[in-house]
């Protein structure tokens, strides 16, 4: 489950928990609602903690420095190929 996932877990899981007000024989909506948000609250968590780890910072290697050697093209329009 992706990061998406859980915070719909925890809109859900707020939703039934603080803006409903039905009742269903058996079913206790407001423990439903704390449950998914729990649920939410741990996936979020490991996510992170996740996607923390997957953040290896590499340390840049350079050979030392590259020089290109400065070469200049005349362009006048006869000597590369156009007008021939």
């Amino acid at each position: 489950m992706g990061l998406g996932g859980c915070i719909i877990l925890i809109a859900v899981g707020a939703i039934l928990t603080f803006a409903t007000d039905w009742d269903m024989q058996g079913v206790n909506l407001d423990l439903v609602g704390i449950i998914l948000m729990i649920v939410g609250l741990i996936g979020v968590t490991t996510f992170s903690s996740i996607a923390r780890r997957r953040r290896v910072v590499v340390p840049p290697t350079t050979p030392g420095v590259v020089q290109d050697p400065a070469v200049h093209h005349r362009r006048d329009g006869y000597s590369d190929g156009y007008g021939v």
